[in-house]
């Protein structure tokens, strides 16, 4: 079994779900999950789990995004972007000035009511299914986070924008609202992401280049290790007569440790075999002295 991440750009025409398909049949395992779902008019990065890689999947997901837009003033869609249908279309007459205020005015919190035709559940029901049953149900605000919003080309009515956000922001409802905020409305019109936290667009490969690296055996080469994106952590290394407790995900003391280390209360720390075999993350427990863990990413074949 194939154990680790890596970074697919998905293309226009996918979604996140076909993505992972199509995955399993290149890597031969089930074992396999993604991070965050893109919608399938939008393209970019997409980490892809392998095998006890998945464990990481909501803890990527958690991580900041950043995405370039295009936002078309003068038109509302059912769906927030231009693969739905047209519900109404206004002129526009508004400046530069204007655009850059009324974008700029959603960084920091911001409280985001999410789409109807989106993934969430309602009563058990997935919103874009009540959509398209012709069904339309109050949806509470959200709180999500803009962190940063650049505007790189303004040619009204597409204004194009580049936007960091935190988990759970819905890019087409943003353009929305900043349509709604200039009295025009407005509609997504394209979407990529260029990164989810450390993984950026210039590493990902397509699903093409995926299948071209396993028919030339070269597919290992595209995968990330699991501890990589724990790089920012401290390193403990248990010491060989108790590496059984690591097996069993057991915690262990300080001085079964070869470093014989403590941390401050629950900083994390990667923890490894004496061979240098990713266990998983840890946290020092002070008032019991020892490492407790947190996740674990113990490879099976």
């Amino acid at each position: 079994m194939i154990n680790g991440i890596t970074v697919i750009f998905k293309e226009a025409g996918f979604t996140s779900h076909d993505v992972v398909a199509k995955m399993r049949g290149i890597c031969g395992q089930k074992k396999i999950g993604h991070t965050g779902t893109l919608d399938p008019m939008a393209t970019g990065v997409l980490p892809v789990c392998l095998g006890s890689a998945t464990k990481l999947c909501d803890m990527l997901a958690d991580r900041d995004k950043e995405y370039v837009a295009e936002l078309l003033l003068g038109v509302e869609t059912d769906t927030q972007d231009t693969t739905g249908q047209v519900l109404a279309e206004h002129p526009v007459e508004v400046t530069e000035v204007q655009v850059r205020e009324a974008a700029c005015s959603f960084v920091g919190d911001y409280d985001q009511v999410p789409p109807m035709y989106s993934a969430l559940k309602v009563h058990g029901k997935k919103l874009y299914e009540l959509a398209r049953a012709g069904k339309e149900v109050e949806r509470k605000a959200r709180p999500v986070v803009i962190k940063e919003l650049e505007i790189l080309e303004c040619a009204v009515p597409v204004i194009r924008f580049r936007v960091v956000c935190s988990k759970g922001t819905y890019i087409r409802t943003l353009c929305a609202d900043i349509g709604e905020k200039l009295g025009c409305g407005g509609t997504m019109r394209k979407l990529e992401r260029i990164r989810v936290g450390s993984f950026l667009l210039k590493d990902a490969r397509t699903l093409d280049d995926m299948q071209r690296m396993k028919e030339e055996g070269r597919l290992q080469e595209a995968v990330l290790p699991v501890d990589s994106v724990f790089a920012e952590y401290p390193v403990l290394h248990v010491h060989s007569d108790f590496c059984r407790l690591v097996d069993n995900g057991n915690a262990f003391l300080m001085e079964q440790t070869l470093e014989k280390e403590s941390y401050a209360p629950g900083r994390w720390v990667r923890v490894y075999r004496p061979d240098e075999s990713f266990v998983g993350i840890y946290a020092w427990e002070a008032e019991q002295k020892r490492y407790k863990p947190v996740k674990m990413f113990l490879e099976k074949e």
